[in-house]
Parts: C-alpha cells; structure tokens; sequence
C-alpha cells in the first residue's frame, strides 16, 4: 500500500510584496501598485521605463508603501485600496507621515 498524501496548497509563494503608493505632486495624481521588489520597482518609475498612466502623468514619488509577508496579500491590499475614495488613500498617506515624523 503506498502512502498517502496530505492535502496542501497548491502554490506557495516565497516572495514578499509590496504596495505603493505614487505622487507627481503634493495632492497631485495618485497611483497604487504592487511588486516584489520595491526598490527596483520605483527606479524604473522615475527612469520613465514603464509605460502607461505613470508615464503620461509623470508620477514618480514614492509616498507610501507597506510589506506583506507574501506577493498574494500584496495584491489582495493592492486590490482594496484601488477601490478606495481618493480622501481615503490622502488620509493613508497623511496618517503614515504623522508617524514616520513623530519617530
């Protein structure tokens, strides 16, 4: 009789992800995304090498972001916060500021 195998996820994911959150200005456009390595990710903004909508509105600073421990949850928030009002995603942005200048 061979063993039996116990059922188990059928993907795994080893890779963090990341959501953003994109500016061309103070109260300017905004853009959300998702990508595993962040770092990479905004350069390649700010280098104009991906094109679409960041391209055409030169949005290219970085003003939010926040870690999870695998790509799926990244884009599950990613998912979330897309659907949000704009206030919504100011507020994020502003309420993470606060923190970060309290420190």
């Amino acid at each position: 009789m061979s063993p039996r195998r116990r059922p188990g996820p059928k993907f795994v994911s080893e890779t963090r992800g990341y959501v953003y959150i994109l500016a061309n200005r103070a109260y300017g456009t905004l853009y959300v995304g998702v990508t595993s390595d962040l770092a990479k990710r905004v350069w390649e903004h700010k280098e104009h090498l991906v094109a679409g909508f960041t391209t055409t509105h030169k949005i290219q600073r970085l003003v939010w972001y926040e870690l999870h421990d695998s790509i799926e949850a990244a884009i599950t928030r990613e998912k979330q916060i897309k659907e949000w009002h704009r206030a919504w995603k100011v507020n994020l942005i502003q309420d993470e500021s606060r923190v970060a200048g309290s420190l």
